[in-house]
């Protein structure tokens, strides 16, 4: 390999590590959860992605995830986590052309003697995708694909309200939040 191709390909990643820094990426961080979540037990309404992502992200986080409720263990409740769909237009020959999926997640926290110290927080997102009549195998994956997107981002915005506790002295309204599409 010639000193050419080697200064080519470092700069090249230099260029490309300065784009990436420029238009405000940066890899995301750790939650900075308050003391009293620091050990937490999740309750999740029929569990699968969503609990399984944020007890990854809890973890990451430094906070040890309890398999039991108790004394001194904070308790994170979701009792809604709910896809949907909706149709958005339908063409001329009455075909849907377009949808979008919804994903409504309610969740509060209370602390390891009942007392609640996040109240019911409603974060609701969405999506919209094109519909192929021609490419339904298509359309399945395009919509799983696009729940575990929607997943990625509500553990994210879960965390976000989780640490606003840390920034604001344990104590957060009630916040209903529908983030744009």
């Amino acid at each position: 390999m010639s000193s050419v191709s080697r200064m080519f390909k470092a700069s090249l990643m230099l260029a490309s590590a300065l784009a990436l820094t420029a238009c405000g990426f940066h890899l995301r961080q750790s939650a900075a959860l308050p003391p009293s979540m620091q050990r937490m037990h999740l309750s999740v309404n029929g569990g699968g992605g969503l609990q399984r992502d944020l007890i990854r992200a809890l973890e990451g986080s430094g906070v040890t995830v309890e398999d039991n409720p108790g004394a001194g263990i904070a308790e994170l409740s979701i009792p809604v986590a709910n896809f949907s769909t909706d149709t958005l237009t339908v063409s001329g020959t009455a075909r849907v052309t377009e949808y979008a999926v919804h994903y409504q997640v309610q969740f509060l926290v209370n602390d390891g003697a009942g007392q609640p110290l996040l109240p019911q927080q409603t974060i609701n997102m969405s999506r919209d995708f094109s519909y192929d009549a021609t490419n339904t195998i298509g359309t399945t994956a395009q919509v799983q694909e696009i729940q575990r997107s929607l997943n990625d981002d509500m553990v994210q915005a879960i965390l976000f309200r989780l640490q606003a506790l840390q920034k604001h002295g344990g104590t957060v309204e009630p916040a209903n939040a529908s983030p744009a599409k």
